[in-house]
């Protein structure tokens, strides 16, 4: 499998342009060059074009068919050992290098944002980072353990908030130490003729399965998660005074709870604006080392 997408070896044809080449040159977001060529590699995938479509809906059926089997099982039914050793094996065995990428990057986005907004905070408040560097490592319960941090550090640095009387404010000399390019290499991902399924695709089906091997309060927490996405958007915007980012969101409004039937569509918009988040990061710190030297 070649690592240059299409769309950059396709000549320019201004009768009909690539949309993806059109995305790939606008920078009127923030995003890391090598991670938007990935993403974008993966969104123009046939895998995406033509097995989504159908993936999508028997995805969604799924949910619903296993949240009735669930109404008839015990409370505490869950395999969440399994559930990883599954998604290990599936990450390996059929998901696209670029996918698998973003996954593992995914995680160490995340926990870098959290202490970038605990360090900041003006708090004591204690992360649990997650640093995978090869698929195996997700089997230890790591898409679980992700969810858990996600809602332990908004109640613990509420928590300690409230405690000292503070609120989070704009820090005019953030610390940025943290925020650094993950140890991860593209070129080390699996890529094997059957390494074909794109990422959206991967997460429509790993979600009716992450609800068949949970139980009920994990699935339902795992989902709604992505609705702190507004909440951290908050935290970083308050500390750095750049609210104006808040509209690159989309899994708004926290108070809202959806429904799990979109969980995987969000999950991907989740993916993309903790990429925008940490690329906007890194270029405010790379700013903040030019102004200092």
């Amino acid at each position: 499998m070649k690592h240059t997408p299409d769309f950059l070896e396709q000549a320019y044809d201004p009768r009909d342009p690539s949309p993806w080449l059109a995305l790939y040159l606008d920078r009127s977001t923030p995003l890391d060059e090598e991670v938007k060529r990935a993403w974008l590699a993966d969104s123009s995938s046939r895998s995406r074009q033509f097995v989504l479509p159908f993936v999508r809906p028997f995805a969604r059926t799924l949910i619903v068919l296993f949240q009735v089997v669930k109404t008839f099982t015990p409370r505490r039914w869950a395999f969440s050992r399994q559930l990883h050793r599954l998604l290990a094996w599936g990450m390996e065995n059929f998901i696209r290098p670029e996918a698998n990428w973003l996954i593992l990057r995914h995680f160490h986005l995340g926990s870098q944002v959290l202490a970038f907004i605990a360090r900041n905070s003006g708090t004591d408040t204690a992360t649990n980072p997650l640093k995978p560097l090869r698929i195996e490592d997700v089997r230890e319960d790591m898409f679980l353990v992700h969810d858990l941090n996600l809602y332990n550090f908004v109640i613990r640095l509420n928590q300690n908030l409230r405690e000292s009387g503070r609120s989070l404010e704009h820090v005019p000399a953030p610390d940025l130490s943290m925020i650094v390019r993950p140890s991860l290499e593209l070129a080390d991902m699996p890529r094997r003729r059957r390494n074909f399924l794109d990422l959206q695709s991967s997460i429509e089906l790993f979600t009716p399965i992450y609800q068949l091997l949970l139980t009920d309060s994990d699935f339902w927490r795992a989902t709604n998660s992505l609705q702190l996405d507004e909440t951290i958007g908050l935290y970083s915007a308050t500390i750095l005074d750049a609210r104006e980012h808040l509209i690159l969101l989309n899994n708004r409004h926290p108070l809202v709870p959806m429904s799990t039937l979109r969980a995987g569509f969000r999950l991907t918009l989740h993916g993309l604006s903790t990429e925008m988040l940490h690329a906007f990061l890194m270029g405010k710190k790379a700013a903040m080392q030019v102004s200092a030297s």
